[in-house]
Formats: C-alpha cells, structure tokens, sequence
C-alpha cells in the first residue's frame, strides 16, 4: 500500500540534504526529507565545524603523490587504506592522481570558489538572521606549519588564493603566540584567512535547518531508502523503504556515502568513495582558542565547540562496513596535546562516519540525463558545512526551472559517465 503521493522526496537529513530541502519547500514545493537517523545523524554530527568561503584548493594537488608512501607506512598518519577495500578503491583513487594535475586543479578551484563563495550568505538565509549570528561565528582560520619550512603544496596554496582574490595574512612566531597563547613553539609559520568562520555545534546548526524545515510545511520521516523504483506511469519514482512505500514525481538522492548504493542498480555511475574521518572531543579543556587551527604538518583540525575542543581530521579508505579504528581517534589527542603542550582535559570521547568524497573535491549535483525526475546532491567531502547550503539552492533552482546564479556544468553527474 503506497503513501500519498508528494512532489518531491529527499533523501537524506544532513545539511546536505536539508539545504536542498528548505530551498525547494521555499520554492513551493511539497517535500518530504527520509532519513533513517534523523537530522544531523550522520557526518553532520562531528564534523570540525569549520564554514570556508573563502576556500578554493581542492585535495588532491600536484606533488602529493610522493605523500603518500610516507603516510601510508604510518599506520596512525594522515592517511590510511585498508588492503580489503582497495580492489573496490582503486578506479576512485586513480581518478584521484588525474584530477591532481595541475590544468585540471585550477579548473576544480574555480568551481569551488564560485559554489563557496556565497555560503555564509546561504546559511543566513536558511536560518534567518537571529539564528545565524547565535550558531556561527565569523572569527577566521588560522592554518599553521610546524618546523622550519611550510608543506610541499603551500606555494600552490597560496597561488590559488591569489587567483581569486582571497585574502590570507602570513603570521610568525611572535603573531601566532600573540593570536594563539600557549601554542608549541615547534609552531613556526602560519595563515589567518580572516573571512573564514566555524560553527560550535554542528549537530545544533543542521538540526535549527530541520525545525526551519518543518516550520515551514516540509515533512521529515525516520525511515531508511532501500531501494528506488523508477515508475513507467504516471512517472517519477517510488522508494522502497524499511517500513513503506513512498512515491514522488521527483527524487533528490542527498545520502552522503550512501547514494553510491542506492544509484548502482538503476545504472547510475558516479565517482563516490568514502573517506572515514575521525574525531577526539576534549571536554572541559584548560585551553580554549578563539577560531579554529588547521594543522597543515600533521592533517587535523582542532575547533572550540560548546561541549569541549574538538580535533578532527585523517584519511580511511575503508568503505562502509568495516569497523573503526578507534586508534585513529586517540591519536587526535596526542596531535592536539603535542600543538598545546599544556593542555589539560577530561576523558575524550571518539567518534567515526563517512564523508561522500569524490575525486575531484566537487560535489555532485543536478539531474540524471536518463532518468526523469532523478537529481542529485552529494559528494561534498571535506566541504558539506561549507558547500552544502550554496548547493542546495542551485539544486532548487534547478529543479525549479529557474536559472541558477552559477554554471552547474562543473558539478554534473555526466562528468563520471553516464
């Protein structure tokens, strides 16, 4: 027995998909978001928190190839693959070498910056602006170095920055123990992006998404997609469900790593991998600094949350069903004691999920060529607090009709075959 018929069905309750979601109720559309966990259940949960317009250089750069023998042998570095996994990984990580080149590294940056650049304006409009001055806080990111010399890819850097017109102010060792009392003095170089900010409770500001939502006449429902079935007539799709079927003329797949699952048996081909990441939080810290650090040496991120420091970051290519690795979420808490000698707190918790990435640090977005009434919107990686808002109202603008403000075309599913 089939559900009412909606106009649109969205999948997934991240920020993600409920950017998507309001974008499209706001269009005057009737929506309905399906999530198993509910909102923020997923990487939306523990991510770092960090809100980057003014973010444009993707991943995987030229040079870091000669990376990653040194972190691969370590087993608790930056980046790890599991051996099992690896068969399934490697078209993904080859992709990955490709979009390492430089000619198509500065084709990537450009479409970050004009999908980024726009994301706190985003966010406010979402929120509305009582909300958003309550749950972000535009202090800027520091990024810093440590030794003598800054990273191999740090020129590259700082050429993309200037390609767009970004302003980064470089700090010495003096500025940075000014900025960030209590800082290791191993701690030499570093970057303040100024027009950068954070969120210190990501759970809190994709769950104030949610209520918008919901204020606003869309439908969220705890249930877990497990298939989709296209509809000869009167077209769109029905979703199979763990407890139902839900039809809609319309279908927005925004389940994180997950959409790879549910698109392979309608012959949809996209390019997503999961890259595990990992968190340590640090309750009742003895340092707090005021904006977030990113640790360019080491590969973390340590943010100033409302329930304690949190440190996240590091690589895993392992899929979807092997367990965590709990290791690499207490060796966060060595990272961050080794940045802030002093640093005193109470017992970490650790935390592990799944970022959609795909190789080219470019979300996936817009429709599927064959299948009417089939868009997507996943793929955001390390970037889904900052890209997910601005890709959600080009999604509903999309689906709308309308002209969207930017050129979709560097977003498009096609760009990993049909």
């Amino acid at each position: 027995m089939t559900e009412e018929m909606r106009d649109t069905l969205v999948l997934g309750a991240g920020v993600v998909g409920l950017s998507a979601a309001l974008y499209l109720r706001r269009s005057g559309i009737a929506v309905t978001v399906l999530d198993p966990l509910g909102p923020a259940g997923g990487a939306s949960f523990g991510n770092a928190g960090m809100l980057s317009p003014e973010t444009a250089v993707p991943i995987a750069l030229p040079g870091m190839l000669r990376e990653v023998p040194r972190w691969l042998t370590d087993p608790l570095g930056p980046l790890a693959v599991r051996l099992a996994r690896l068969p399934r990984a490697a078209p993904w990580l080859a992709r990955w070498l490709l979009a390492s080149r430089l000619s198509r590294v500065l084709e990537i940056s450009d479409a970050m910056r004009a999908l980024h650049r726009r994301s706190l304006e985003c966010w406010q409009e979402l929120l509305g602006p009582e909300s958003f001055r309550e749950l972000v806080r535009p202090s800027g990111h520091l990024q810093i170095w440590e030794g003598e010399a800054k990273g191999a890819t740090a020129a590259l850097e700082q050429r993309l920055r200037e390609r767009h017109g970004i302003r980064a102010e470089p700090l010495g060792a003096d500025e940075l123990r000014q900025l960030v009392p209590g800082i290791a003095r191993s701690v030499r170089h570093g970057l303040l992006v100024p027009a950068n900010g954070f969120t210190a409770n990501p759970q809190r500001i994709v769950a104030a998404l949610a209520e918008r939502f919901l204020h606003e006449g869309g439908e969220i429902v705890r249930e877990r997609a497990m298939k989709l079935l296209p509809r000869a007539s009167p077209g769109g799709f029905t979703v199979m469900t763990n407890l139902a079927n839900r039809e809609a003329a319309r279908l927005v797949v925004a389940a994180g790593a997950w959409s790879r699952e549910l698109l392979d048996p309608l012959g949809v081909k996209t390019a997503l991998e999961t890259e595990r990441g990992y968190h340590a939080m640090l309750p009742a810290p003895s340092i707090t600094p005021r904006l977030p650090i990113s640790n360019k040496s080491r590969g973390f991120a340590l943010t100033p949350m409302e329930h304690g420091l949190r440190v996240a970051g590091t690589v895993e290519i392992a899929g979807l069903a092997a367990p965590p690795d709990e290791r690499r979420a207490a060796v966060l808490v060595q990272h961050a004691k080794r940045l802030f000698p002093d640093l005193v707190h109470g017992e970490p918790s650790f935390w592990m999920s799944f970022r959609p990435s795909t190789p080219d640090s470019l979300p996936v977005l817009g429709a599927v060529a064959n299948r009417p009434g089939l868009f997507l919107d996943f793929g955001h990686g390390h970037f889904g607090m900052t890209g997910g808002p601005p890709s959600g109202r080009l999604l509903a603008a999309l689906v709308s009709g309308r002209t969207p403000e930017i050129d979709p075309a560097p977003y498009a599913p096609t760009r990993f075959g049909r």
